[in-house]
């Protein structure tokens, strides 16, 4: 009997023991697992380039993906290496491969993607939209089945055709598709078109919409005609890790106040300056108060001032105290980059002597970019004007395009003009010739239009 006893006094001692030594060995395992992973010092981002994920505007990068992704990164210490890949299957398979850590665009939700991406980060829902002027009475479409007996315009081979296919499948008929050939126009050309009076409705993804809306007000956008689709940025299955730490960012609170800046930077505020007018009496001698600082400030930059006034009227109407919705600043418009280049500061940026002279500056600099690409210095001048307005990245990638297009890459109108607009198809700014990706360019053969209109009823009336 002792030596029962005993033993089990031994066994009893050992068991003792063993949990004890598990439960400590539980209670490790259980503390490990409440450390959050090291996120990497620098964090590999793929993204695509697009109207609102990606681009290059007057020489910065932007982006409403772009500019999340690096107030993330900015936020944890790391630093940001970015690859635009040439396309969403390219894109993931640089994730699966482990090329990158991120992918910072709007991966659509599904069980195609589900397998190789895992979710997190900002999450968006969309849906197609119609596009239609904003205008109320007889004709103004508030339900899908009042577009029985109406035009639609859509891209040939796209989601938008299919769905209006199915859409007069699912009405018994009597929606007139027209279907437009991709390779001469593309959705914000047809948006555009919308609101031109050229035709009269289309269909787009409603993120698309959202923001071409701030670029055409006069558009309706608000009837939805397909079911939400979720869509949101992505990071390895094997990196869960990853996306929690994403995912516990963006659900704080100054990141979602900065979130919702961003969404409202990028589909919201107006795109548009101010209506073109020219209400000024050239024949007084005077173009603005700031006459004494243009002539100066072009005289010692080899410019005709007349045109650099004319840039002050279109870019701001004179107005020292504008901010755009991209960031740029004062009288000349300057973007935060170009002002730091050109020594201003956010207190000096708004001066309107040394905003004008950073401008002068500016428009000298790229006209010797460009003096071994345009040889005439009246055709330069023009293509100055557009890449002071666009970045100078973007008529580079023009000249290249409309030289490989069979276009005249020195002269501006009909040839490189025709060019930079060709920039918003994917088809051209993937080509392997373009390097500054997706650019909308309406905007700048616009923007050169009317500083040219300008100066040359300024260049009527006033002397040099």
């Amino acid at each position: 009997m002792r030596n029962v006893a005993a033993w089990s006094f031994v066994l009893f001692v050992s068991l003792a023991i063993l949990a004890a030594c598990s439960g400590k060995k539980n209670s490790r395992t259980e503390l490990h697992a409440t450390i959050p992973h090291p996120l990497p010092d620098t964090l590999k981002v793929a993204t695509l380039y697009s109207p609102t994920s990606y681009f290059i505007y007057r020489d910065e990068e932007m982006g409403y993906d772009y500019s999340l992704i690096s107030q993330f990164a900015s936020d944890k210490g790391i630093v940001v290496d970015l690859t635009v890949a040439p396309s969403l299957p390219a894109m993931i398979e640089m994730l699966d491969s482990g090329e990158v850590d991120v992918l910072a665009y709007e991966i659509p939700v599904t069980a195609e993607y589900r397998r190789n991406v895992l979710p997190c980060g900002p999450e968006n829902l969309t849906h197609q939209v119609l596009v239609q002027p904003r205008k109320g009475g007889e004709g103004f479409i508030t339900d899908e089945t009042q577009l029985i007996g109406r035009d639609v315009y859509v891209e040939a081979d796209s989601k938008y055709q299919y769905r209006m296919q199915n859409l007069d499948e699912e009405l018994g008929g009597g929606v007139n598709i027209h279907i437009i050939d991709r390779d001469t126009l593309i959705t914000e050309d047809l948006i555009g078109m919308v609101s031109d009076g050229e035709i009269p409705l289309t269909v787009v993804d409603s993120d698309i919409a959202r923001l071409n809306k701030t670029y055409y007000p006069d558009l309706d956008v608000s009837l939805a005609l397909s079911f939400p689709q979720r869509s949101s940025w992505g990071v390895s299955p094997k990196t869960e890790w990853l996306a929690d730490s994403i995912n516990d960012w963006i659900s704080q609170e100054t990141p979602r106040r900065r979130n919702a800046d961003l969404l409202k930077r990028y589909f919201e505020l107006s795109k548009i300056a101010e209506p073109y007018i020219v209400t000024i009496d050239f024949s007084k001698g005077v173009i603005s108060p700031y006459d004494e600082m243009f002539r100066r400030h072009a005289s010692a930059n080899g410019q005709d001032w007349r045109i650099l006034a004319a840039q002050g009227y279109v870019e701001s109407h004179f107005r020292n105290d504008l901010v755009s919705w991209a960031g740029a600043r004062g009288m000349m418009q300057l973007m935060p980059a170009a002002a730091r280049a050109y020594g201003l500061n956010e207190a000096t940026v708004t001066d309107p002597d040394k905003n004008i002279e950073a401008a002068a500056r500016i428009m000298r600099d790229i006209d010797r970019s460009l003096a071994k690409k345009v040889s005439d210095p009246v055709e330069r001048r023009k293509f100055a004007l557009a890449a002071y307005n666009s970045g100078i990245a973007h008529i580079y990638d023009a000249i290249a395009l409309a030289a490989k297009y069979g276009k005249d890459p020195q002269i501006w109108e009909g040839n490189v003009e025709s060019a930079l607009l060709m920039k918003s198809n994917p088809e051209y700014y993937s080509d392997p010739v373009c390097r500054a990706g997706y650019f909308r360019g309406r905007q700048t053969v616009e923007y050169v239009r009317k500083v040219l209109d300008f100066y040359h009823r300024a260049k009527d009336k006033i002397k040099a």
